[in-house]
């Protein structure tokens, strides 16, 4: 277990980074314009769940295979990137009655969930991201590692999740004002579509280093 003075220094320098939007709150914002806040922050606790998978593969050390495989980081890559594109063209194809109305279902929020866990798990650049963060704070002198590295990932999670969801609230919210404007549903799904293919370039684009 980290002591106190290093989780206070640890979770500053998480809020630092988690403050700046990057492709996960590109991506929750997307789904809470498109569906709403519900389902906004359903996608956050998606998001947050692929992130656990990245904590647990670099307490054990499965993330370090990204970093030394190029082969391993490159199938990872693209299908996430697959992944993204995919779901931006089905967003930008789709009919216009096909367009979210209301609440989403059990069954929509459940999709929602569990793309939030793919997008995530298959974003290479998180599992180099908490290899390369994580062990900045950890201490082998004081206590187990592997202990160490679990409690602050999960620190990092928990703010994160916090953040996505303020993000998922704030976004869902002007989007549901907007609704009854004519020209904002015409481009909705335009714009959330563009901005999953454009998750997907981004991801594709990705380097080891």
């Amino acid at each position: 277990m980290p002591d106190a003075g290093t989780l206070l220094v640890f979770a500053a320098a998480a809020l630092a980074l988690i403050v700046v939007p990057g492709p996960a709150v590109l991506y929750i914002v997307a789904q809470s314009i498109d569906w709403g806040r519900l389902a906004g922050v359903v996608s956050a606790l998606g998001v947050a769940t692929g992130g656990l998978v990245h904590v647990a593969a670099a307490t054990i050390g499965l993330s370090s295979l990204l970093v030394s495989s190029a082969t391993a980081f490159t199938v990872v890559k693209y299908a996430g990137a697959a992944y993204l594109v995919g779901m931006g063209l089905w967003t930008l194809l789709r009919r216009r009655d096909e367009a979210p109305a209301g609440a989403p279902s059990e069954r929509r929020l459940r999709r929602r969930y569990w793309q939030g866990v793919v997008v995530n798990v298959l974003n290479p650049k998180t599992a180099l991201f908490f290899l390369a963060f994580l062990p900045q704070f950890v201490d082998p002198e004081t206590a187990s590692a592997t202990a160490q590295l679990a409690v602050l990932g999960l620190v990092f999670v928990v703010l994160a999740v916090t953040s996505d969801c303020v993000w998922a609230l704030a976004a869902g919210t002007a989007s549901q004002r907007l609704r009854g404007n004519r020209r904002f549903l015409a481009v909705q799904r335009y714009v959330s579509g563009s901005v999953f293919v454009g998750l997907g370039a981004l991801t594709a684009a990705a380097k080891r280093h």
